[in-house]
């Protein structure tokens, strides 16, 4: 065997294994973002459905409060002096209520926050990733243009042999 194959041989031991396990990087890079994605979807598809379900709830529940607080007002507007206590009595509970849906809301929008730092935070871990495998396919580079002009050198040197 030259030296010719010798080299070539060596070069596909050392730089096909790297190659490979780049390519199984790489596909694991692809299902880790593919599982994250698919968590995150359904992370916020369930909030969102979460929070539609709470909203329409608390908006049929306001709209029927509003609705019998109307025809309470209206039907006790003649005895306005006597009754001005017991509307005012009412309208802070109606406060109270908007009080603790601001808190439920306020509570909504922490969750909704965090979920976005997470989201933040993965796609950090995602991008060093992917620089981490980007510097291995530079330094796989850098050994296969070594090898190259190993090669072209070994070919020139084999060329200036005399003929056996």
């Amino acid at each position: 065997m030259g030296v010719y194959d010798q080299i070539k041989k060596a070069f596909q031991d050392i730089v096909a294994p790297e190659i490979h396990a780049l390519r199984g990087d790489i596909r694991l890079l692809d299902q880790k973002i593919d599982a994250v994605d698919q968590r995150l979807s359904q992370k916020i598809d369930g909030l969102d459905e979460r929070l539609s379900q709470q909203i329409d709830g608390v908006d049929q529940r306001l709209s029927q409060r509003i609705d019998g607080l109307e025809a309470t007002f209206d039907a006790r507007l003649g005895g306005m002096d006597a009754r001005f206590a017991g509307v005012d009595a009412r309208f802070a509970g109606v406060d109270a209520r908007f009080e603790r849906l601001e808190t439920k809301i306020e509570g909504l929008d922490d969750r909704v926050t965090s979920l976005r730092t997470e989201m933040v935070s993965m796609k950090g871990e995602l991008i060093a990733e992917i620089r981490r495998v980007d510097v291995r396919i530079d330094g796989v580079d850098r050994t296969l243009g070594i090898a190259i002009d190993v090669r072209e050198r070994l070919a020139a040197l084999e060329a200036r042999l005399p003929p056996s």
